[in-house]
């Protein structure tokens, strides 16, 4: 099977998906994706089952497990979702939380992966299953950032204060480049043995910094050119150029590719980029970047999903992949309770605590790490528990966020008009 008619099935399964979707359940998007995913693969295991001798199931399969999720995200898709998801934040107010946004980028991302490895690592041993304290901190350090994707598409649905949802889409769009840097550094332990903390703080700074210059100049330069026309045709496909040409410069100089994607899609995004640009330009403009989020969000979720076929979720490794989702949870509850407790104390926002430890999804971007592992005995089982985490948190922290905003929201109002 080529990777046309490939592309072409899951484009044809997305769709129907969709439809499915809009016309009963009316899931988020994300999440019913993710569920078309499952039950594909679920079907599809079961065909081959029934039917071992079934050639285009087993075809199917073939070619699915042959897709190489980890480099589709992080080579190709993130960029642009990185790009798109940057273009919706509200700069100004990100500005007047960027002390809370860094602080959870780095900080909490360290902080995270310390409790959530040595805690595996503890509860794997309680379990029976033989990881090494190295390979728990890999673990951490894969599951710590919060997914932008999943984060952006699940804000979208929750009736959130300004200062929340910046602090979200903040530590979203920028801890994910910090989680990637952890996560090569402690795999570099973990396989050589070596671990020079000094140079991978270091690392983490040069390559933080130089992506978002790389994304600030970059945007710059588009909005001046953008500045000099009025042809909505040919400035949309700047920004498409300004989007994949950071991604890709910023990974070619060793520096964070998701970072400048976020730098240039911030700046490209912000109130003040509209005086370069028409209005027909401004709605040509939202309009294609917001197409590309939603559809390239539908085929990830759906990607996602399918990985069942590539991830074998053994039913004994239950009990620690439960462990693991309290330790995640656990981890965030910490990391987020100084700033959760600042806000209330300030009585800023009602209920900040809630949103920001159930706000903080983990998706795509923790499996695309995982599946990228090198082959050893800890891999299958490093698998396992990351999808169980990812799959709880997009099914069940996705669907109950908004019913979750909406109550405090609710609080929150009759709390004004008893006053």
């Amino acid at each position: 099977m080529t990777l046309f008619q490939l592309a072409a099935i899951f484009v044809a399964l997305v769709a129907l998906g969709g439809w499915a979707n809009a016309r009963t359940f009316k899931l988020p998007h994300g999440v019913a994706m993710l569920f078309v995913g499952v039950a594909g693969a679920l079907a599809l295991s079961a065909l081959q089952r029934l039917d071992p001798g079934l050639a285009s199931a087993r075809v199917l399969v073939a070619s699915i497990e042959r897709l190489n999720f980890a480099h589709a995200v992080l080579g190709y898709l993130l960029g642009f979702l990185l790009f798109a998801g940057a273009m919706q934040v509200d700069v100004s107010e990100l500005a007047r939380r960027s002390i809370s946004v860094w602080t959870l980028a780095t900080v909490g991302v360290a902080i995270s992966t310390l409790i959530v490895g040595v805690g595996v690592w503890l509860a794997a041993g309680r379990f029976g299953f033989a990881l090494a304290l190295p390979w728990a901190l890999v673990f951490g350090a894969l599951i710590s950032p919060t997914d932008p994707v999943a984060v952006l598409a699940t804000l979208r649905r929750g009736q959130l204060p300004s200062s929340l949802r910046a602090i979200l889409q903040g530590e979203a769009l920028f801890n994910d480049g910090v989680g990637i840097v952890v996560f090569t550094a402690l795999l570099a332990f973990a396989t050589h043995g070596r671990l020079n903390s000094g140079h991978a703080l270091l690392e983490i700074v040069l390559q933080a910094a130089g992506g978002l210059a790389i994304g600030l100049l970059a945007g710059l330069i588009v909005i001046r050119l953008m500045k000099s026309i009025d042809d909505y045709v040919t400035e949309v496909s700047l920004s498409l150029a300004l989007a994949t040409g950071v991604y890709a410069l910023a990974q070619a100089l060793g520096l964070s590719g998701p970072i400048a994607a976020v730098g240039a899609g911030l700046l490209l995004g912000d109130r003040r980029a509209e005086a370069s640009m028409s209005e027909a330009t401004r709605a040509h403009l939202t309009t294609f970047w917001t197409l590309i989020d939603e559809l390239l969000n539908a085929v990830l979720f759906f990607l996602l999903g399918m990985q069942l076929l590539v991830i074998h979720l053994n039913p004994g490794e239950a009990g620690l992949a439960l462990a693991a989702i309290g330790l995640v949870l656990a981890a965030r509850i910490v990391v987020v309770l100084p700033w959760g407790a600042f806000l209330h104390i300030r009585r800023e926002e009602a209920g900040a605590n809630e949103i920001l430890v159930w706000g903080g999804l983990h998706g795509a971007l923790s499996v695309a790490l995982a599946l990228s592992l090198p082959s050893g005995a800890e891999r299958p089982l490093i698998l396992a528990i990351t999808y169980a985490v990812c799959g709880f948190s997009l099914a069940v922290q996705g669907l109950t966020f908004a019913p979750l905003t909406a109550r405090i929201s609710r609080s929150r109002e009759r709390a004004k008009a008893n006053k």
